[in-house]
């Protein structure tokens, strides 16, 4: 395995817009079954643990595959942060769930991924290193109707696709939901799909500097009680693309092997209300525009939506 390359390449089938229209609707539909339920909120990540406001400061003398978009220029930029608890329900803490990291940069300017001028990056990092979905259509699929019923899910699947097909869509579903959480001041967060650097591509990850224990078993209480003590300091790093097979880009199961590099340290400072912010993978930069199926499906997705939320 070498270092970064440039040689990666994205793989979009000629059915993509049609499959990523029919994924928005029933996303939509979804939606707006637990705004029912709960009020008008996001789908997925409904809960919030934290919004706190922050700093990053990009290190200077980065490698040349690292100085592009948000970290060309070494500095410091204002910055927002949202902690979550990953599931479309209103449920306690201390239920087994996917946690939340995201992270929108401020003082940004430059062409954003979406075609217009942006001024500001957003990175959507969660506590899992790959996903466990074959693919976007499976993962639609399971949320959109555990969102309705979950009962009634299970049949369906059982119904499309068999006693071994169901099976399989619950071993994905256990080995995500029972990954253990240490806690935000313990655990490692990872984009999982890659974003674009400039003409390189990487998984962004963000890391406690000085790992801190969970107190207790609610993750929300621990990070407030910690933020409350000072201020909280993190890593950012880049993991990039080697090569097709340790680092594939449209292959989203696969865990990425390869050297971190530290590219900036975020610092959470204050609480702050983060909530009518709209977090996005495709709010940022053409040079960090998101790579890969699953990105590509949330750029539909996000926008369904958020006409849902409002």
């Amino acid at each position: 395995m070498g270092g970064p390359a440039r040689d990666w390449v994205e793989m979009s089938g000629a059915d993509e817009p049609a499959k990523f229209a029919r994924q928005a609707e029933l996303i939509r539909t979804a939606h707006q079954l637990t705004n029912q339920r709960h009020g008008k909120g996001r789908f997925l990540h409904r809960k919030p643990i934290l919004g706190a406001a922050a700093r990053l400061d990009v290190l200077p003398n980065l490698p040349p595959e690292a100085s592009h978009g948000v970290f060309a220029t070494p500095g410091s930029h204002e910055a927002l942060v949202r902690l979550s608890n990953g599931s479309f329900d209103i449920q306690a803490n201390t239920k087994p769930d996917i946690h939340g990291f995201a992270l929108r940069i401020l003082g940004v300017a430059g062409p954003g991924a979406l075609g217009p001028a942006t001024d500001h990056q957003d990175f959507l990092l969660i506590n899992h290193d790959r996903f466990n979905a074959i693919d976007s259509d499976s993962f639609v699929e399971f949320a959109t109707l555990a969102a309705d019923n979950q009962a009634k899910a299970l049949w369906t699947l059982l119904r499309r696709h068999g006693l071994g097909g169901l099976l399989a869509r619950l071993k994905d579903l256990q080995q995500t939901m029972g990954k253990p959480f240490a806690g935000y001041g313990a655990e490692t967060f990872n984009t999982v799909s890659p974003h674009a650097i400039g003409p390189y591509a990487a998984r962004v990850l963000i890391t406690p500097e000085t790992t801190a224990a969970m107190q207790g078993k609610d993750p929300g209480a621990d990070i407030a009680q910690k933020l409350a003590a000072g201020p909280i300091h993190y890593a950012v790093q880049l993991q990039f693309y080697t090569d097709p097979k340790a680092t594939p880009i449209e292959d989203h199961r696969v865990v990425w092997s390869g050297p971190l590099l530290t590219v900036a340290r975020l610092t959470l400072l204050a609480p702050a209300d983060v909530e009518t912010l709209q977090f996005d993978p495709w709010g940022g930069l053409a040079d960090h525009r998101p790579l890969g199926e699953i990105m590509r499906a949330r750029k539909a997705a996000y926008r369904a939506s958020q006409l849902a939320r409002s």
